[in-house]
Order: C-alpha cells, then sequence, then structure tokens
C-alpha cells in the first residue's frame, strides 16, 4: 500500500486550520469552492482526502512575490553590512540611527556582536592638517562621482570610503561635511 501524499496532508492542515480561525478567503484562496469547504466539515471527507496516495492538489510559485522576498533578504544582509561597516569605522550612533533607524540600544547590542570597544563621549575635532586632507580627497571625490550634496546615501558612502583611506573616525569626517555644506564652502 502507498503511504499518503504528504502534500495532501499539508493542504488539508492549513485549510483546517483557516476554517477553524474563520479564514475563508484563505481557504479559498488556495483553491477550494463552497463545495469542498463544506466536505472538510465530516471527518470520513477529511480522512479520505489526507490519505489520498494521489495528489489532488499542486503548489504554484508566484515568481514576481518570490523575487521581491529574495530582494528583501538582499537589502536587509546589505542594509546590516553597511551598519556594520558605519561601526566598524567609528559612526556615531546618532548616524546609525539616521541612516537606518536602530535604537541607541540596537546600535550598543551591534557593537556587542561586533566585538567593538564600547564609546564613551566624542571624538576629537580634526587637527587642521586633518581638515585639510580631508578636504583634498572630498571635493575630487564628489566631483569624480558625481554627488549631490543633498544626497545623503551616497555622502555616507565616501565618508565611510574617505573614514578608511584617512583612518579617522565616520562620525567625526561626517560632521566636517556636513559643516561645509551647511556653510556653502561647496
Amino acid at each position: 500500500m502507498s503511504a499518503p501524499h504528504p502534500l495532501n496532508q499539508a493542504v488539508i492542515a492549513q485549510a483546517l486550520h483557516d476554517l477553524r480561525n474563520g479564514q475563508l478567503r484563505r481557504c479559498k484562496a488556495m483553491g477550494f469552492g463552497e463545495q469542498e469547504l463544506e466536505a472538510l466539515k465530516h471527518p470520513a471527507l477529511v480522512s479520505v482526502l489526507v490519505n489520498a496516495t494521489v495528489s489532488w492538489c499542486s503548489v504554484k510559485v508566484n515568481r514576481d512575490v518570490l523575487q521581491r522576498l529574495l530582494s528583501q533578504v538582499r537589502d536587509v544582509e546589505k542594509e546590516i553590512a553597511t551598519v556594520d561597516r558605519m561601526l566598524r569605522l567609528a559612526a556615531s550612533t546618532e548616524m546609525v540611527s539616521k541612516f537606518y533607524g536602530l535604537t541607541h540600544q540596537e546600535v550598543a547590542l551591534r557593537r556587542d556582536i561586533l566585538g567593538l570597544p564600547k564609546r564613551k563621549g566624542r571624538h576629537p575635532v580634526l587637527s587642521e592638517a586633518q581638515e585639510n586632507a580631508l578636504w583634498e580627497h572630498w571635493k575630487p571625490a564628489v566631483k569624480a562621482r558625481c554627488i549631490a550634496l543633498e544626497d545623503d546615501i551616497v555622502m555616507l558612502e565616501l565618508t565611510l570610503d574617505l573614514a578608511e583611506k584617512l583612518n579617522l573616525p565616520a562620525s567625526v569626517i561626517w560632521a566636517v561635511i556636513r559643516s561645509w555644506i551647511d556653510q556653502g564652502l561647496v
């Protein structure tokens, strides 16, 4: 004797769950009509369906929805990687909160996960030489990448690149760049 088809069992289990919870719309979306839903109220008929060895249902993949879900996963992974990069490059909690909406507690937890030391206080301001070096790297990069000064996301990417290149805290670089822009120096 053949074993019951597992897909049939899964579909019946979901349909019965939905019926018990008044989710008729979900049952109908699965393909059940009124007659089939009425049959699910009789244990003997449910037993026949559950124990059928041939599949009486099929699965159809909605490729558009599947691609959107996979894209969301990639977006979340990219966001986590960017937050981690920001924290490794000494971005402030306020920066992470502004761009990704994390709370102070979530940023602290993420720092713990990454094994980063707890920060106390602000980073020191740049020396004149450091600020000049930053300007010499930042200004040509903005022009070369065609970055609009109000495009904060792209400006953040440049800030992180400069923090790596110049070995300076991202939060300090961000503050200086915002200051230049706000003062109209560019």
